[in-house]
């Protein structure tokens, strides 16, 4: 096989690349301003690799990657069309994997990193008599914010997560930034999502401040209206979806330490997205949790939080039929760039 050097035209749904010695590691924040979000990077999450792919076309049968070694069990997912989806797993230690058996000719192909950790990619191999290129991606660009709910770490794998999911179904070019219990609505994080190309952006906003107890009634509504308002600085017509907390049992009518029970937190949020609209915001689009995911998909929140597998896969399609559908009707953009059924 050939070796293709990464480089950064490779990467799509990453915030910034920083290159190293041995590759490049994709980050979901600008990493040269890491300081700027405390702690750490966002307590370490920002360095995920969630929704991150690495797209070209090739004529290759086999694609083989080369990554720093890993720490633990990780998934990676190749999806190509409307072939199925193609996961490998690497243990903890090893540094190459391979996709086989793919058709000779001419094909796009996307690699989807992991989830639920940090990556850094150093090589891609191809057939000896291959070739690849790098073809213009068209397809609207979408961002979603959100938690670990949006993060998915309990997906089947990184092509399934409920953000994945959508995106392929409606031939979307994704960058998530769901950051796994941090999702706090921090203002540099609203900063991000402003200055980052966008056709439509999602926001889930609550389960972490509900956990964290980090803003209460007197101040929740307020930052959830400042933090779509610094989006909007330059994103004034950009269609913004704003969902409330899927279904928690024990939070919903349970105050955390600071009284605010989910349930009251989706009245809040409901609040601040009419008093916007009422002022005028003709592009927000409000989605009760409970619309993705409530009561009757019971069995797929073992831990009455997280979704398992099938829970994501049942979030991705409820998303799609009840929010993502619309609006991007309503926009002009189901422009049918799908890249495979997944």
């Amino acid at each position: 096989m050939q070796s293709i050097e990464v480089n950064p035209s490779l990467f799509k749904g990453a915030v910034s690349l920083e290159q190293l010695e041995d590759g490049i590691r994709p980050w979901r924040i600008n990493y040269k301003h890491y300081e700027l979000f405390p702690p750490n990077g966002i307590n370490g999450t920002a360095i995920l690799s969630a929704g991150i792919r690495l797209r070209f076309a090739s004529d290759t049968t086999t694609v083989s990657l080369e990554v720093a070694p890993v720490q633990a069990q990780v998934q990676f997912d190749l999806v190509s069309g409307d072939a199925p989806v193609l996961t490998q797993v690497l243990e903890p230690g090893e540094t190459t994997l391979r996709f086989e058996q793919l058709p000779a000719q001419d094909k796009l192909i996307e690699i989807y990193l992991p989830q639920k950790s940090s990556t850094v990619v150093r090589a891609i191999g191809i057939d000896d008599n291959a070739s690849l290129h790098i073809p213009e991606d068209t397809r609207p660009k979408w961002i979603t914010y959100g938690s670990s709910i949006t993060q998915c770490n309990a997906a089947f794998s990184p092509a399934f997560t409920w953000p994945a999911i959508v995106a392929r179904r409606f031939g979307l070019d994704l960058t998530c930034l769901g950051y796994s219990g941090n999702c706090h609505l921090e203002p540099m994080v609203a900063r991000t999502i402003r200055d980052l190309d966008a056709d439509v952006i999602s926001l889930c906003m609550g389960i972490n401040v509900y956990g964290g107890s980090t803003l209460n009634k007197r101040t929740f509504r307020a930052a959830v209206i400042g933090f779509i308002q610094i989006v909007r600085e330059k994103h004034p017509d950009t269609p913004i979806i704003v969902m409330s907390p899927i279904w928690s049992p024990p939070r919903e009518t349970t105050p955390n330490t600071v009284g605010f029970t989910l349930a009251e937190m989706r009245e809040e949020v409901e609040a601040a997205v009419a008093a916007m609209e009422g002022l005028g915001d003709q592009h927000l689009h409000y989605v009760h949790g409970h619309a993705i995911f409530d009561e009757s998909y019971a069995e797929h929140l073992p831990d009455n939080l997280h979704p398992n597998g099938q829970g994501y896969a049942i979030m991705g399609q409820n998303f799609g039929d009840k929010a993502m559908q619309q609006v991007l009707a309503e926009y002009g953009l189901n422009r049918g760039f799908a890249i495979t059924n997944g």
